[in-house]
């Protein structure tokens, strides 16, 4: 049996833009991407604190500070709006025990404030 289990999450992006006529996903800085370990066209989870919205969408590297939601995901968060970005992954239940999410805590410029 496979558990899906947190791997890293970025708490605190902002919207930076929002791009409804692109085809889809959510555009981050690539070097948050790096440190959190997401790997471009990932899917991951989005909640979006300002409004409730959760959804789900696949990942595209941005310039630095870029948070851009694109496609349909621009339609459920507005520019300043605060979102955490959930990536998990499925592991045996002997590989749970070693699993240990990398949280990042960023800034409202979307710039690292802090690594958990």
């Amino acid at each position: 049996m496979l558990k899906k289990i947190l791997v890293a999450k970025l708490q605190g992006l902002r919207v930076t833009g929002k791009n409804l006529h692109y085809y889809g996903s959510i555009t981050i800085d690539a070097q948050l991407l790096e440190k959190a370990g997401i790997l471009p066209y990932e899917v991951v989870l989005v909640a979006n604190i300002s409004n409730g919205a959760r959804f789900e969408t696949y990942v595209i590297p941005g310039k630095l500070g870029e948070v851009i939601l694109n496609g349909a995901a621009a339609r459920l968060g507005e520019i300043g709006d605060e979102l955490i970005v959930f990536s998990f992954g499925y592991f045996s239940v002997d590989e749970t025990k070693q699993i240990k999410p990398k949280i990042i805590l960023v800034n409202s410029s979307n710039r690292i404030e802090k690594i958990l």
